[in-house]
């Protein structure tokens, strides 16, 4: 028995709100981990120098130009890949509506 499965046309305005909905958790992601590493950083850097960290450091001079720089990248890279999902999809849809 041939299992028939009936795939739906891909529609393209699914592709911005994937596209803004990965670009905005990478972005938050990357800050993050920016961010964690930024401290870290800090902490140990003030206690080999024996001061008190300054923190405002790690947020401005490292986390986020880390967040802007990733989202940047995840947002070109997550709409050639969206587009070139959806070029496919479509195309398949048409093959499979030819058979």
């Amino acid at each position: 028995m041939a299992a028939t499965s009936s795939s739906r046309s891909p529609h393209w305005y699914g592709i911005p709100l994937r596209v803004i909905l990965l670009t905005f958790i990478g972005t938050l992601i990357s800050f993050a981990v920016g961010l964690f590493f930024a401290i870290f950083g800090t902490v140990i850097l003030s206690a080999l120098r024996g001061i008190h960290p300054d923190f405002r450091v790690a947020y401005r001079s490292v986390a986020l130009p880390v967040g802007l720089v990733a989202g940047g990248i995840i947002l070109v890279l997550s709409i050639v890949m969206e587009i070139r999902h959806y070029r496919q999809t479509r195309a398949l849809t048409i093959l499979e509506k030819m058979n």
